[in-house]
């Protein structure tokens, strides 16, 4: 009737009681005090759980302590989530910051800006930006021989020019200089501002509003007596000094100078 060996078979095996994780509004028996509820956190190691009238319970995390579904398993604390990944670090102009990318060797191509203020400001801000992209900025001396010097550069498909002027208003000077330049390999665009100084905002350098400089008197000239500083060169340090990013300068600027940039990395279309 029980056969030769009744010792034989899987009698001392238990059966496994499955882990399952206590996920929020998971609701579950407590296998002792038969008390039903949902999942609604932790205290002291302990799972709290919340019947359909409010009340709530604490209840130890043992082994096979719990029914689910009317089968006995064992609560556990659901993982930790993963640590949300680190920012993507941004440049200064706000585009993504490529890391390990060494600077390129120098296009053919350049942006050429009025002065050498221009040209730090440019630095600041667009800097990484022009080094990856291998585009060398260069100061003039003004834009007075600027059709001349756009003839001597040779611009062409491959070797194209961007050109940033100061003061590009209608009906200005520097708006008849640029209307000589026609070419389709030069880009020349700008900002509203007498003065590169004056893209930089008010607010980055703790004043209301830039000084109002009488016509006749020389603008930085003028911006100094206002403001109490004694001669341009230390303004222009104390300027950029206040400058740290795309969000210390005028909307203006930023717009003329991606422009720029996305004209001389763009292969021109034959």
């Amino acid at each position: 009737m029980y056969g030769d060996d009744v010792l034989a078979g899987n009698w001392r095996r238990r059966k496994v009681v499955p882990e399952v994780p206590a996920e929020p509004d998971l609701v579950v028996e407590d296998a002792d005090s038969g008390f039903c509820g949902a999942v609604v956190g932790f205290e002291s190691g302990a799972v709290v759980l919340e019947d359909r009238h409010g009340r709530r319970r604490n209840f130890p995390l043992l082994p096979a302590a719990f029914l689910l579904d009317g089968k006995p398993v064992t609560l556990r604390r659901p993982a930790a989530p993963s640590t949300a990944p680190a920012p993507r670090r941004r440049t200064a102009s706000g585009s993504v910051a490529v890391a390990g990318v060494r600077a390129q060797v120098a296009k053919a191509s350049r942006i050429w800006v009025e002065g050498v203020h221009d040209a730090a400001l440019v630095e600041r801000i667009w800097g990484d930006d022009l080094r990856i992209e291998g585009v060398v900025v260069e100061p003039l001396d003004g834009i007075d021989e600027l059709a001349e010097r756009v003839r001597e550069f040779g611009p062409g498909p491959g070797r194209r020019l961007g050109v940033l002027v100061d003061h590009l208003v209608p009906g200005s000077k520097e708006t008849r200089i640029v209307a000589a330049v026609t070419s389709p390999d030069v880009l020349v665009t700008g900002h509203p501002y007498v003065d590169v100084w004056q893209a930089v905002k008010p607010s980055a350098l703790g004043i209301r509003a830039w000084p109002v400089v009488p016509p006749g008197r020389p603008w930085k000239e003028g911006v100094c007596a206002a403001l109490g500083v004694a001669e341009p060169a230390e303004m222009w340090r104390r300027i950029l000094a206040r400058v740290d990013s795309f969000h210390d300068v005028e909307t203006p600027l930023i717009n003329a100078m991606e422009r720029l940039i996305d004209f001389v990395t763009v292969p021109s279309t034959p």
